[in-house]
């Protein structure tokens, strides 16, 4: 049975730094250990090394020591109401120590440039002189009038797990100066488990690391890596999380800026927070590799064509400036993210702004099932629930939304537990439950959003031939897709299926979705007219500038031409039109410039809108909103006839 060394005491205030362990004098003998002799004392966060002292009362019962050298997770913690036992001392055996690599935490960036290696690498030298060290361990220098605040043992020679000793005789090696800001922003952090995205964690790792770790060789080879990394995905994928991983895996001062957070009510103070942010990042990039984070960008740079508001114009330019400016700054590399990638200005996606796009989708079934593991590793789970088939109910779910669902049914098997079920474990009849209150987050939306349950075929009875083609063209291509390429076969990209209603059309279609496990989303076709006015004008608008950019991509076009002005003024100007209207006003170039001509101008487009007229006309317009309403009024007669269907029916 271990013996209990008594209650552990604040240190005195004579022998902070000096790395010495007040024991009693039954305490000593019981070691057998000898006065200033190394000791290790293990606890909870850690462990630290000490030098065996007698207390000054010769009391037994409390026990008194200095946290000079310890692991990282007790520097700094403040012990209370610890009780230790002898099997929580160990005296170790040391070696002195021939040379040592080090890690120096300074206080401020301004001694990181003005002490040079030779007079850290003395300072350093002095400070360890006679203090007992173990690889990976800290040293605290805080009760020392020193620039110096933390020293990290990287290795020593010879290796030992016991202890070593530093004498006059010991060479130091430095490996890195790092300000204390920084160290305890990229230590102290806790690790980040990012589970089905090893593949993005990679390359963003490479991306931030390669010119920090081999800036000679990019240079000898002539390369230049990016500088800006925009990640594109939906809300939840995991984007934030990623960086932050990522981050902390490669040691990176991460520099967050929230897009909606940079805004003031006063004019100019946006910009002044930019500002002040990217100093800050130069200021942190003077310590080693910083990474500044946008996240929500597309709500602080919009497109600057679609918004009249002169202080979003200015704070986009401010952004554009600053990350110009960043050219010369080798330790910083800029990253964002959105989940609206056609809403930002494209002057920040050219070429040494963001020169990297990564597109994060959906997760995959073999995603969602490392997401699904990496959230139930501490959860008690039943013996019936599989994953698997956890992963292949989930088509569509995000990580967020993943971690709803495990917290749901997490809480479901608490409210069963609650009602007096004898078992606690989370089964699959809790999910079940879940499902029902967490949908997918690409789900939520009042357009396209179905409730859907699963149909399975045999739930669907006669309509074997209609069932055996959807099988053919949806089922078939997704499940076999190799035997599609061996033989030739293109799968279709769209299916029309037509009939009376009642025929069980959006039936076969759910069950499609079942059988394939894919998300089904439901969409009529009032959902594509917009209640507001002038919204479906301005979205016919768009179309038109999208349509425009498309024909124009391939034909130099001044800079004074206005896509946009010619977009809203080419109106009932069908796809086919507006081909033909960029084709002649390249012609129309050539005619008054001659064959020396090298771009069209906006001239010339607006003498064709005066002799050129659109192929559709109102009256057109009006017939086939006549049609559509005719075709309305036949559909709610049928539906209100309630017709049967031939003797088909669906269960």
């Amino acid at each position: 049975m271990d013996e209990t060394v008594g209650k552990m005491l604040p240190v005195d205030p004579e022998d902070i730094g000096t790395q010495r362990c007040r024991l009693g004098p039954s305490v000593l003998s019981s070691l057998r250990i000898k006065i200033g002799s190394p000791l290790r004392i293990t606890l909870d966060g850690g462990d630290c090394l000490c030098t065996a002292w007698p207390r000054k009362d010769l009391c037994d019962g409390f026990i008194q020591f200095d946290l000079k050298c310890a692991s990282s997770g007790l520097i700094g913690s403040k012990l209370k109401n610890v009780s230790l036992s002898s099997s929580h001392l160990n005296p170790v055996a040391y070696n002195k120590l021939q040379k040592i690599r080090v890690k120096i935490v300074v206080k401020t960036a301004d001694v990181k440039r003005g002490y040079c290696r030779s007079v850290l690498q003395e300072t350093v030298k002095e400070l360890l002189r006679d203090v007992y060290i173990s690889p990976f361990h800290m040293v605290s220098l805080t009760n020392v009038e020193t620039p110096v605040v933390l020293l990290e043992i990287l290795d020593m020679d010879p290796l030992t797990r016991e202890a070593g000793i530093v004498t006059a005789k010991t060479q130091i090696q430095i490996k890195d100066v790092v300000t204390l800001k920084q160290y305890k922003h990229v230590s102290q952090e806790p690790a980040l488990s990012v589970a089905g995205m090893d593949d993005l964690r990679t390359s963003l790792k490479e991306i931030i690391d390669l010119p920090f770790r081999y800036p000679k060789t990019l240079k000898k080879l002539g390369l230049s890596c990016p500088r800006g990394v925009l990640l594109i995905g939906p809300p939840g994928v995991g984007k934030t999380l990623l960086v932050k991983a990522v981050a902390r895996e490669v040691g990176a001062y991460l520099l967050g800026i929230n897009g909606p957070s940079i805004h003031g009510s006063r004019p100019g103070e946006s910009e002044e927070n930019l500002r002040h942010i990217f100093q800050q990042a130069r200021e942190a990039a003077i310590s080693g590799p910083t990474l500044v984070f946008i996240d929500e960008i597309d709500s602080l740079c919009p497109r600057r064509g679609n918004s009249s508001s002169a202080p979003e114009n200015r704070v986009v330019a401010q952004l554009l400036t600053l990350m110009d400016g960043m050219g010369s700054e080798k330790e910083i590399i800029i990253m964002a993210a959105t989940n609206r990638p056609d809403a930002l200005d494209p002057a920040l996606r050219r070429p040494g702004r963001f020169d990297r796009e990564v597109v994060i989708g959906t997760p995959t079934l073999k995603q969602r099932g490392a997401i699904l593991e990496m959230l139930m590793s501490h959860m008690p789970i039943s013996t019936d629930l599989e994953l698997c088939k956890l992963a292949e109910m989930t088509t569509g779910y995000v990580g967020a939304d993943l971690t709803a669902l495990c917290r749901e049914a997490a809480m479901q098997a608490m409210l069963h537990s609650c009602l007096g079920t004898v078992d606690k474990s989370i089964s699959m009849v809790d999910f079940h439950e879940a499902f029902k209150k967490i949908c997918p987050s690409s789900f939520r939306s009042s357009i396209g959003l179905t409730d859907v349950k699963p149909v399975s075929w045999r739930e669907i009875c006669g309509l074997d031939d209609v069932k055996l083609q959807l099988q053919q063209s949806i089922e078939w291509p997704m499940k076999y897709p190799e035997a599609y390429v061996r033989m030739g076969l293109t799968p279709p990209r769209g299916i029309l299926l037509y009939g009376p209603p009642g025929c069980a059309k959006t039936t076969l279609v759910k069950a499609s979705a079942t059988s394939c496990h894919c998300a089904f989303l439901s969409l009529s076709g009032a959902d594509i007219f917009s209640p507001y006015v002038g919204d479906s004008e301005k979205i016919l608008a768009q179309a038109r500038l999208a349509i425009l950019k498309l024909f124009t991509a391939k034909i130099p076009m001044d800079s004074c031409v206005c896509l946009e002005t010619l977009a809203a003024k080419t109106n009932l100007f069908s796809g086919a039109d507006l081909e033909n209207f960029c084709k002649e006003a390249a012609l129309l170039a050539l005619q008054e410039n001659g064959l020396e001509a090298t771009a069209v101008q906006q001239e010339h487009f607006d003498r064709l809108l005066t002799t050129m007229k659109p192929s559709i006309n109102q009256q057109d317009l009006e017939s086939y909103e006549r049609i559509f309403k005719r075709q309305e009024f036949y559909s709610e007669t049928a539906k209100r006839e309630v017709m049967s269907n031939s003797g088909d029916f669906v269960i």
